[in-house]
């Protein structure tokens, strides 16, 4: 159970929520947010979501609260009444989204999710069709300058170099309530590993959910059913 001197980030898809096929489809367990919203209140509202989904996602997924979040893996940032601008759509990548979505049209079981500044790849629902899709993303970055790959679980995304969990935790932690408490992370995926890097240079407790071996965090815990455990009430 966390403690009250904490500041808490959590990811969302892989660890606070269980994988769904898609994004649409993923499902909030009807007291997810009420433990949210409490212990955001225990912590003085230290508690922020850290995910790459978009903020508006995150507010859907979790109405009506609405707490501290980093989207997009830190493209988006909102504390307050303070949010980050949104980041201009490069004409090139509305091109290389309307290609994958014609390779999505004809393979079954890819899904291709538009984020706004950022394109992800799925294939969940499409095993074999890993290759394609890694390739398209391969081949689609230099048509995108100053974006980078990122992969992740069943899906690989094309999206800004900003854009990175570990900077957005880092700059919750220079802002109040987050400010002089021990920082706590729980992640899954690869996209994780930069947030465990700050939260481990500070000297706090990064979590694993999840069984994957090559990460950096310094605890585990088995699935997202797990963490739920762990914050209940």
């Amino acid at each position: 159970m966390p403690d009250r001197d904490w500041a808490l980030f959590l990811d969302v898809d892989g660890c606070l929520l269980d994988f769904a096929a898609t994004p649409d489809g993923a499902i909030v367990p009807d007291e997810v947010p009420e433990r949210l919203a409490i212990w955001s209140d225990r912590l003085g509202g230290a508690l922020a979501l850290v995910s790459g989904r978009s903020l508006v996602q995150l507010d859907r997924l979790f109405e009506p609260l609405r707490l501290p979040a980093a989207g997009l893996h830190g493209l988006e940032r909102r504390h307050g009444d303070r949010r980050s601008e949104p980041l201009a759509i490069p004409l090139e990548l509305i091109s290389v989204y309307a290609q994958a979505q014609r390779l999505a049209d004809a393979w079954p079981g890819i899904f291709i999710e538009d984020k706004g500044a950022a394109i992800a790849l799925h294939w969940r629902r499409a095993p074999d069709a890993e290759r394609v899709l890694t390739d398209f993303a391969s081949a689609a970055l230099p048509r995108l300058p100053g974006y980078r790959l990122q992969h992740g679980d069943h899906v690989v995304e094309l999206r800004p170099a900003m854009a990175d969990k570990g900077n957005a935790i880092a700059a919750f932690l220079d802002e109040a309530p987050f400010a002089g408490r021990l920082p706590v992370f729980a992640g899954d995926d690869l996209t994780d590993e930069s947030g465990f890097a700050v939260i481990n240079a500070r000297g706090g407790i990064s979590v694993l959910v999840g069984a994957r071996s090559d990460s950096a965090a310094t605890h585990a815990l088995r699935d997202p059913a797990a963490l739920r455990a762990w914050i209940a009430i």
